[in-house]
């Protein structure tokens, strides 16, 4: 492939092939436009990992209302209301596009779409497709449909490395392919590039995911918004692979409970029990584990035999760990698992620097607030593909006419500080160990090393999270554990992050050493 590709010159760019990369592609058909996949088109994502569905109001008994009144609820404060309604309402209407898009729901007997229940939903409103594999049928009908569409051009193992800003505007994209450094000439770029899970030791995501989408936005001086929001799943598998295997919240949908080595379901005085809030029933397997116990998943009495036609996938990872689980209870440990935080952007998905867009979970678009509700995430890849596309396409293209010349930064390792974002960003965190982190972080992240955009994001996140003296939803301070009165969405900038981690006071840490 030549350097400079002219003849793909304006043509919008989208930066990662899961689900909101697809989808903002097909969205934006029949215009040209180049997708960017670091790995072959379908893999190496978080998308096809996706075990839960998608939310929708499609149930007789369910509303858009009682939607939004769920996802509010589980945002713990900080949900935009008017993003939170407008995604609701148009879910239904999504889940119809996508089985135009040749994506197999599951159905009931009676031949309607069948529906599963996830915490904190106040109805069974999650749309599953092969059971327990939706994403990897989601992945598989959007690809397919991306192969034959002719205005995508797919380029296959290349990743962004850098976005070129010029007079603060986008004016191109630097990545690295087979044959080494590419520039691509234009004016508009949609990051689709998942979440952080990456970073952590502990983690449900692809270890490759370590923020990179919030890297390349923050490089080019975007402002991100709520990094400190950081979900962890309370039901990861809990053996030695990594990353780790999710036993789908609806598994507990369907009546399994958490128990320790002594067979007690010590979760069953929380309100809501296994099926309370994500951040509450992984506080509280954390906590358990940290006094010494184990934790299980027991599904022998709600679904014992049935187990493995209800949940294949998650019965043939059972089994290659050597746990059947129509007779064995699941050892499960907190996973960081989704990133509320994310490139703020607004309701068409444009961030502050003007040509730059987001979509799916690199994105901050107000819709999780504190704590994502259960399934909200695909269904919000889905709709706002459809939104960044109505707002590109109404963007007149603007592209740089000189040859950049930078060379492309050495490709990312997140290992170095997956050590220090683990310890000081997990289930429970304190303001000595953010700071401490902030401080290890700061020469990683300003330096030229492959860790210098995974530090730099966990970094960012440190510092977010540090300004945040509350805990309210994912984010537990034991230093402050109650809610300020005051619900707040954070915002921050690298230039910003930079400068307070400069200036940490590490002293009270000297004190207690």
């Amino acid at each position: 492939m030549n350097t400079d590709r002219r003849d793909l010159a304006g043509r919008p760019v989208i930066v990662g092939a899961g689900i909101a990369g697809l989808m903002t592609a097909l969205e934006l058909a029949p215009e040209p436009v180049v997708l960017l996949s670091a790995s072959a088109l379908g893999g190496e994502a978080s998308s096809p990992l996706a075990q839960g569905g998608l939310a929708a109001a499609v149930g007789s008994d369910d509303t858009p209302e009682l939607h939004l009144a769920d996802t509010l609820a589980a945002g713990d404060g900080l949900c935009d209301e008017a993003i939170v309604r407008r995604m609701v309402e148009a879910a239904p209407a999504a889940m119809e596009k996508l089985e135009r898009l040749g994506v197999g729901f599951d159905r009931a007997p009676d031949g309607s779409i069948a529906l599963g229940l996830e915490a904190a939903h106040s109805r069974r409103r999650i749309v599953h497709a092969g059971g327990d594999a939706t994403g990897r049928e989601l992945v598989r009908a959007l690809v397919a449909a991306v192969r034959r569409t002719p205005s995508i051009t797919v380029l296959e193992g290349f990743a962004a490395r850098r976005l070129i800003v010029e007079d603060g505007d986008i004016a191109g994209v630097l990545a690295v392919g087979p044959e080494g450094a590419v520039t691509l000439a234009t004016g508009r770029v949609v990051l689709a590039t998942g979440g952080v899970g990456g970073l952590f030791r502990d983690t449900t995501n692809p270890l490759g995911c370590f923020g990179q989408g919030l890297a390349l936005a923050a490089r080019a001086g975007a402002e991100l918004a709520d990094l400190e929001f950081v979900q962890f799943h309370p039901t990861a598998l809990d053996t030695p692979v990594r990353p780790m295997r999710l036993v789908s919240e609806a598994v507990r949908g369907e009546g399994a409970v958490l128990v320790d080595e002594t067979g007690r379901r010590f979760l069953a005085d929380l309100p809501g029990a296994e099926l309370a809030t994500r951040d509450a029933v992984a506080r509280g397997v954390f906590r358990h584990l940290a006094r010494g116990h184990k934790v299980f998943l027991d599904t022998r009495a709600c679904l014992g035999s049935r187990f493995a036609a209800r949940f294949p996938a998650i019965d043939a990872f059972c089994r290659e760990a050597g746990i059947d689980p129509a007779l064995d209870p699941i050892p499960v440990r907190p996973a960081a698992h989704y990133h509320m935080g994310g490139v703020a952007v607004d309701a068409e998905g444009r961030s502050s620097v003007p040509g730059l867009w987001a979509c799916g979970e690199v994105a901050s678009t107000g819709l999780h607030g504190a704590n994502r509700l259960a399934s909200n995430s695909l269904t919000e890849a889905v709709v706002g593909a459809g939104w960044a596309a109505d707002s590109i396409r109404n963007t007149p293209s603007r592209h740089s006419t000189q040859a950049e010349t930078a060379q492309a930064s050495i490709r990312p390792d997140a290992s170095p500080v997956r050590g220090i974002v683990s310890q000081a960003l997990g289930v429970l965190r304190d303001g000595d160990g953010l700071r401490e982190a902030a401080s290890a972080l700061l020469p990683l992240a300003t330096g030229a090393g492959a860790d210098a955009d995974p530090a730099a994001v966990g970094l960012m996140m440190a510092v977010a999270a540090l300004g945040r003296e509350e805990s309210r939803g994912a984010h537990s301070r034991t230093d402050y554990p109650t809610r300020s009165a005051v619900a707040r969405r954070s915002k921050l900038t690298l230039g910003a992050a930079l400068k307070i981690a400069a200036k940490l006071d590490l002293t009270p840490l000297a004190r207690s050493a």
